[in-house]
């Protein structure tokens, strides 16, 4: 696994390399990475699966960019969903992500790794590819929700969130800690 790992932004022309990563099993199927883009009312209109696959396609077929695409030698390994937090609607009523101040934010909500790629240094160039991303973008200050994995092992159910050890490492320090296991970690990106 010495390829090279290339991320690009997911769009119409790598569509179906994003449908091969969010309906792998371990990818919390059904999902779509829209969960914390949808308001209550949303989510209990969108059918989980098809229909959450349909809006996030809605998403890119309106030119936005949902997310990023990591490969390796074309194959896609990797997914990534970060953007201005005002696009994560949910992120507000979370006990865990409410704002911790009024500083416009970036979020990096979530983060999955093909199984067969994970320990490769996948989720470290979608870290590093969303900070970059976003600051291209504008953003000065990225902010994530990840679990603690220095408490103990974290299953790969939870492990969407992103990891406190991979963040740190790539120079994210935690700004609020509101349930043991959760904290707020922020990076501060040069213009």
């Amino acid at each position: 696994m010495d390829q090279e790992i290339t991320v690009r932004p997911a769009t119409n022309g790598n569509w179906a390399d994003v449908e091969q990563l969010l309906s792998a099993r371990g990818s919390v199927k059904g999902c779509w990475c829209m969960f914390f883009r949808q308001t209550p009312q949303e989510r209990r209109a969108t059918e989980w699966g098809e229909g959450n696959r349909q809006a996030l396609k809605a998403l890119v077929d309106d030119g936005r960019r949902p997310g990023l695409v990591a490969y390796r030698d074309r194959t896609p390994v990797g997914w990534v969903s970060v953007a201005p937090r005002a696009e994560y609607t949910r992120l507000d009523r979370s006990p865990v992500s409410r704002p911790v101040d009024e500083r416009p934010v970036w979020s990096l909500v979530c983060l999955y790794v093909g199984k067969e790629h994970r320990g490769t240094g996948v989720a470290r160039e979608l870290v590093c590819a969303a900070a970059e991303y976003a600051r291209e973008r504008g953003a000065r200050t990225v902010e994530a929700y990840p679990v603690d994995d220095t408490l103990g092992p974290v299953g790969a159910d939870d492990a969407y969130h992103g990891l406190v050890s991979l963040l740190a490492r790539e120079g994210f320090t935690e700004v609020a800690r509101r349930t043991p296991k959760r904290p707020v970690m922020r990076l501060l990106l040069e213009p």
